[in-house]
């Protein structure tokens, strides 16, 4: 079941986003050295958890007005159980409820459970860089200081 995470669970969410992350090593990326996304989070509010323990995650932000989903990360043991996609519903479920426009993302083109698992399973398209706003602008540059583009990324829209 989708909730919003306790203040106490954030440190525990670590362990989570590192693992996932380690799965796009089978795609040839590897993520520079670093603190992780949910490191710097110090708001449950912005976090959504599937599991007790928390097994899943969705960190959101706002962007030019829309939800940015910030990062979506699932233990890897416990993929394919539909607990991303149940995290991407809350997440655009939250979006709508919150009066956003849409939901926003960043994200890599060509890894299956990227980009193409975003618009097939959840109706996001790519974003043509003449569109984005000053502050997605801005996430995207400070994206590529911090060396993640190391491999083809996209930014992704869906109306709510």
């Amino acid at each position: 079941m989708v909730r919003w995470a306790e203040a106490g669970e954030l440190s525990g969410l670590v362990s989570v986003e590192l693992a996932a992350d380690g799965m796009f090593e089978q795609a040839g990326i590897v993520f520079p050295p670093g603190t992780t996304m949910i490191e710097e989070v110090d708001d449950p509010g912005a976090v959504l958890v599937e599991g007790t323990p928390p097994v899943g995650f969705a960190l959101m932000g706002w962007v030019d007005g829309n939800l940015h989903l910030e990062q979506l990360a699932v233990r890897p043991d416990d993929m394919r159980q539909g607990i991303g996609g149940r995290l991407m519903t809350a997440v655009i479920d939250h979006a709508r409820a919150a009066g956003a426009p849409a939901v926003t993302l960043t994200t890599f083109r060509d890894v299956p459970w990227n980009a193409p698992w975003y618009e097939k399973r959840h109706g996001f398209r790519v974003v043509p860089e003449a569109q984005w706003g000053p502050e997605l602008r801005a996430l995207v540059a400070h994206e590529r200081d911090l060396g993640i583009e190391v491999a083809p990324r996209v930014v992704m829209s869906r109306a709510v």
